[in-house]
């Protein structure tokens, strides 16, 4: 039993781990309470599915083009320094959207507006959250951190989407975008305790040229690469969190909306607090894989449902095998990308897993509109698992991949010295 516990060796060995952990756990609660919030405002407004999911399309661009501009610039200046002013900018955004739900007629275009800039603010900031856990965390603590940073966001996946749904058919929406601003408050007094994370000495200003240095440093990984792929087709296919209002509706079971939203972090919450397995697993590769085949899996006999506590069960089940997934792609990333290009390949890793997701909103929304909200989570589902197994067949390095034989990796070879710097 003691085997499965979460390994505390992070928490209680780095200061600066403690405080990025502690703000996550604020400012996630407070994300996901709008999060669930935006999507049931434009369903309110407009009471279309299309126009949903379209907040999935505004959101591409700027993720995509600040997400590899944060990863440059995470090489290039004190991540602290970009952490906490990314957090500030974000709970003022938010603020934003509560004074537009605060008028008598809100209006549509600063929802996308909110969502669009909220986008390209995660873009600058995440790649900076994801290369300084190297440098405060030992090499041999890199999964458990992996497992301990999932857990800080199930919490508030959980936490928040449960309660948002009680504080939008109670309180009002207006209140869940204002306890998103105090979290974000508290974030950021969090994140100025953290100690100064500067960049290398010989760090060069963010720039095109330095963007395609990671990007070919990406390419020529292809146990990496393959870990970018499999997480985006899966949730191209099978995340169809954007159209759980309408599939509530579909099941005559809008008391589940909050439910849906936080199925997904139970079952990744299940992993993490018995994840002292993860440290002993070598074949990372597989382990994806497999785990996002499930995922896909899990989601399509959530579309085949018709009893919403089925649908939960396998929400559930789909987020352990995300969260299995994530463990595993976080611990290859940490543990074979050198300190000089993490930003850069932080700012990739972004745009594998989160350009995804919007892209996914805008299929779910648009599937659902030609047919229904139910055929299109199992159809999304059952794409996902043929485009994972094709790609684990073209990916014969990832499925390979054993970390023992592992190390950091630069251009010409493996680097003499390990990741943990700084």
């Amino acid at each position: 039993m003691k085997g499965l516990l979460p390994d505390l060796a992070p928490w209680r060995s780095s200061r600066d781990f403690r405080l990025m952990w502690s703000a996550g756990v604020v400012t996630n609660f407070g994300s996901f309470l709008t999060m669930v919030a935006l999507p049931v405002q434009i369903k309110e407004l407009t009471g279309s599915a299309v126009a949903v999911g379209a907040v999935g399309a505004v959101e591409l661009v700027p993720l995509i083009v600040f997400g590899l501009y944060g990863g440059a610039l995470a090489d290039a200046v004190d991540r602290k320094t970009l952490i906490v002013g990314a957090e500030a900018a974000q709970g003022l955004l938010v603020v934003g959207l509560l004074l537009n739900t605060s008028v008598p007629h809100p209006a549509v275009w600063p929802l996308y507006a909110g969502a669009a800039l909220s986008s390209a603010l995660a873009g600058l900031q995440r790649p900076a959250l994801d290369a300084i856990v190297p440098r405060i965390v030992p090499r041999d603590q890199l999964a458990a951190a992996a497992s301990l940073n999932a857990l800080r966001w199930q919490i508030g996946a959980i936490a928040g989407p449960s309660v948002a749904g009680l504080v939008i058919a109670y309180a009002g929406l207006g209140w869940s975008y204002g306890i998103d601003a105090v979290t974000f408050a508290v974030s950021v007094l969090l994140a100025l305790g953290l100690r100064r994370s500067p960049a290398a000495h010989d760090a060069r200003p963010p720039s095109l040229r330095g963007i395609a240095e990671g990007a070919r440093y990406a390419w020529s990984r292809k146990e990496l690469l393959g870990t970018y792929l499999i997480d985006m087709v899966a949730m191209f296919f099978a995340y169809p969190a954007a159209i759980f209002p309408f599939l509530a509706d579909d099941l005559h079971a809008r008391w589940s909306l909050g439910l849906m939203y936080a199925a997904g972090s139970v079952g990744s919450l299940l992993v993490s607090l018995t994840s002292g397995w993860a440290s002993r697993v070598r074949g990372h590769g597989r382990m994806v894989v497999a785990a996002a085949a499930g995922w896909g899996l899990a989601m399509a006999c959530a579309g085949w449902s018709g009893r919403i506590w089925l649908v939960l069960v396998f929400l559930a089940a789909a987020g352990a095998c995300d969260m299995v997934s994530g463990i595993g792609r976080s611990t290859m990333w940490n543990a074979t990308i050198p300190d000089s290009l993490r930003g850069r390949l932080a700012g990739i890793e972004l745009l594998s897993y989160s350009t995804g997701p919007q892209l996914g909103q805008v299929r779910s929304g648009g599937v659902a509109a030609l047919s229904s909200a139910r055929t299109s989570v199992w159809s999304g589902g059952l794409a996902c698992v043929a485009s994972v197994g094709l790609l684990a067949l073209a990916l014969p390095a990832l499925m390979s991949y054993d970390s023992r034989d592992a190390a950091p990796v630069d251009a010409a070879g493996p680097a003499d010295r390990p990741v943990l710097s700084g």
